[in-house]
């Protein structure tokens, strides 16, 4: 759980971190960043701050900022309503982001989980992502990201996304950021 000063604070970093990135949001867009910490109550560590630019049945384009070291946790997006589940693309704006999906361990990978919660991530595939690389995660395929040492910008473009049917590894997880006053 995050108190309305760390919620606050996340959001002021998070629009330092867009406009570094030239990337300009709409009033609207930047008083209401969502700040994500998937109640683990260590944003710093484990969380992800983001805005959702459109979200229709078909599609969806989407900014993310992690603050280095940072980490979005192990997740997939499973079928729902008969769909495949979420395709999504992730493009580097600013920054270094790590990416961890399926496939052949790399060995020494660059980034570790965050500390007490190692047993809950299990994909170590690592593909590195600077400003202009991009890189396409297929539906319902075990991944996490974590920022570089300066963070990370992230253009998210996808299906449509049903980010509250995600199914994550860690069960104490809950997809919804709660702020205490």
């Amino acid at each position: 759980m995050l108190t309305r000063m760390q919620l606050e604070t996340a959001r002021e970093r998070a629009r330092s971190y867009f406009a570094d990135a030239g990337i300009v949001l709409a009033p609207e867009e930047s008083a209401h960043i969502e700040i994500e910490d998937f109640n683990l109550g260590e944003l710093e560590r484990t969380g992800l701050e983001l805005v959702t630019y459109v979200n229709t049945e078909r599609c969806c384009a989407k900014e993310l900022v992690l603050f280095p070291g940072q980490t979005c946790p192990q997740h997939r997006h499973p079928p729902v309503a008969g769909l495949p589940g979420k395709e999504e693309t992730f493009r580097c704006r600013r920054g270094l982001v790590y990416l961890y999906v399926e496939g052949a361990p790399t060995p020494n990978p660059h980034c570790r989980p965050p500390a007490g919660r190692a047993s809950t991530y299990n994909v170590w595939h690592e593909v590195a992502l600077h400003p202009g690389e991009q890189y396409t995660i297929g539906p319902n395929t075990w991944h996490w990201f974590q920022g570089g040492p300066e963070g990370a910008v992230v253009s998210e473009f996808s299906t449509r996304s049903t980010d509250e049917q995600d199914v994550f590894v860690d069960p104490d997880i809950v997809r919804a950021t709660r702020v205490r006053e």
